[in-house]
């Protein structure tokens, strides 16, 4: 799995510690909306939505307490996929008759 190492800014909350911006290739994106949160062996992870509408998972290394993008989704990138590249309709079969 390719991960990147990023720098995010949180503040404490109800259910602990919350990515509030994180800086990726001297840009910042700042959280619009923390949707998910979970935890796995010795890390925890955070599905969030930027001000820039992209979805990230940020995963948060407990232990080391170091940050890493593990997944990014552009909804403007997926219409541009889906409109240059339609689906082909798969030919139907007829009954026999």
């Amino acid at each position: 799995m390719l991960v990147f190492k990023v720098k995010v800014e949180s503040e404490a909350g109800p259910f602990g510690d919350s990515p509030k911006r994180f800086h990726l290739d001297g840009r910042q994106v700042e959280i619009a909306e923390n949707i998910d949160r979970w935890h796995g062996a010795g890390y925890c992870y955070f599905k969030v939505k930027g001000d820039d509408g992209n979805l990230y998972i940020l995963r948060l290394d407990e232990g080391r307490g170091e940050w890493e993008l593990t997944m990014f989704q552009s909804p403007q990138a997926e219409a541009f996929a889906t409109q240059s590249h339609p689906r082909k309709s798969r030919p139907t079969m007829d009954a026999p008759s």
